[in-house]
């Protein structure tokens, strides 16, 4: 019983209420988890992804825009968490979608974070099975993912100071070993840093006109509608994590910080490595994997796991290393962050409150249950389309709480079941930017978050006068 209460302390750590006054934290611990949630293997394939789709010029144009969109969705959002201490689905009870209402983005923003548990997972999963030069059979992967869920697990089952000193420590040595390997890698390639930031679109083009990228527009389009999905999902974590901050611009510093090291340094870092030691790479897979140049070309540019190749081709086992400690900082972060919304989602769908250690246990479960389909295959179509959503989630809880709490003297978000006007607004704002403006307007996430800054204010404002002129 005393260690069950023990793990209570240790994980709930005010899950479903505001963070004491107390237990506040300054913009440089704050900005150790926003920055290191970010700096991951998959954001370093997305880097890869977009700067090998529209060239590095438009990769990191694309990735300076979402970077300042997403520090600015990611303030509003921490904002208000700070000022209310709660977290990003707790607080849209009070802001936007009401108490079950408020399960809608549990439910959504959930599932994202735990598919990017498994996303990494997966990437780790590839990473040892190069690493190690062993088949994909399913003791392997019994083996490997269940040693990973239970590290997740157990780490995550020590609360948040443990997670941002794992985070301050793996930042530090993951950045440590990016630099190690763009020298290293420029360096052995012959190039020049100035041919290095000057490639453009590496993808054939049959490739770049299946995903509408064949002009500079086209191209940037791409890049943003694949960049947002995480800084969306940032901007939620910012306000997870602005509920810890000790004031308004703490949180302000820390949405900067995460967004520049994710849309600007790892996209990059990505195309910089995957660029240059394209050549070491390819060499690599011919003369150990025995494939055609042509083929291990195609693999190396167009395959998730050319990176988790990339750490251990180019990093050796240093690099191997410190890619798995990089890995764990950030699984735990993500773990954290969708316990925190299946802690939000049973409470508003079911009342149900066993401790939050049971959604960190679930939310590993789930991501587990995730690898048996190839969701490597469906990451751009997953990330867009949670892009819009999640920016639309925090569009809302914005707008509730800087446009209808002062027009309206107070939000009645709260007191209510569901609030019918936010519903509506994510719902329409999803299929007018995914389905019926998206050719009108390829960044799909401009609709969604036009229209949650204007239909939702719109909504809610008439809805509050009628109650008022109901009660009256």
């Amino acid at each position: 019983m005393h260690s069950e209460l023990q793990i209570s302390t240790r994980t709930d750590d005010h899950a479903l209420e505001a963070v004491p006054e107390g237990e506040r934290q300054n913009w440089l611990q704050l900005s150790w988890s926003t920055a290191g949630i970010v700096t991951t293997l998959i954001q370093l394939f997305v880097g890869a992804l977009v700067t090998f789709v529209a060239g590095i010029r438009i990769g990191l144009l694309a990735g300076v825009f979402v970077a300042i969109v997403g520090a600015l969705l990611g303030w509003g959002a921490g904002h208000i968490a700070f000022r209310t201490g709660l977290a990003s689905t707790v607080l849209s009870r009070e802001h936007g979608l009401g108490q079950r209402g408020s399960a809608l983005l549990a439910l959504v923003f959930g599932f994202m974070i735990t598919g990017f548990i498994a996303l990494e997972n997966v990437l780790l999963y590839k990473g040892f099975l190069f690493y190690l030069n062993q088949p994909d059979t399913l003791g392997m992967r019994v083996a490997v993912y269940g040693t990973l869920t239970i590290a997740w697990i157990l780490l995550t089952a020590f609360g948040f100071s443990l997670v941002s000193r794992v985070s301050s420590l793996a930042l530090v040595a993951f950045l440590a070993v990016l630099l190690y390997m763009m020298v290293d890698v420029i360096t052995t390639s012959g190039q020049s840093w100035s041919s290095v930031m000057q490639f453009g679109a590496q993808m054939p083009p049959e490739a770049l006109k299946a995903m509408g990228a064949t002009t500079d527009w086209g191209k940037f389009s791409f890049c943003v509608n694949v960049l947002i999905g995480s800084a969306g999902a940032l901007a939620l974590i910012d306000a997870d994590l602005g509920r810890y901050a000790k004031s308004s611009r703490d949180i302000a510093i820390a949405a900067v910080i995460g967004n520049i090291f994710m849309d600007v340094v790892m996209v990059a870092v990505g195309g910089i490595v995957m660029y240059a030691g394209m050549d070491q790479l390819v060499a690599h897979h011919v003369k150990v994997g025995g494939m055609t140049e042509a083929a291990a070309r195609a693999l190396a540019l167009q395959s998730p796991d050319s990176v988790a190749a990339a750490f251990i081709v180019f990093g050796g086992v240093l690099g191997t290393l410190l890619m798995v400690f990089a890995q764990s900082k950030a699984q735990v972060l993500n773990t954290y962050s969708a316990s925190l919304s299946l802690t939000n989602l049973a409470d508003a769908v079911f009342g149900w409150r066993p401790g939050r250690f049971v959604f960190v246990v679930l939310a590993n479960v789930i991501a587990c249950l995730m690898l048996i389909g190839s969701i490597l295959e469906w990451f751009n179509s997953f990330i867009t389309v949670l892009g819009i959503l999640t920016t639309g989630f925090a569009g809302i809880i914005i707008a509730d709480y800087f446009v209808v709490k002062r027009g309206a003297g107070a939000s009645l978000g709260g007191a209510e079941e569901v609030n019918w006007a936010g519903v509506i607004t994510v719902v329409t704002g999803f299929v007018l930017a995914h389905y019926v403006l998206n050719r009108l307007v390829p960044i799909e996430f401009f609709t969604s978050l036009v229209v949650s800054f204007v239909l939702y204010p719109v909504l809610r404002l008439g809805a509050l006068s009628r109650m008022k002129t109901a009660r009256s």
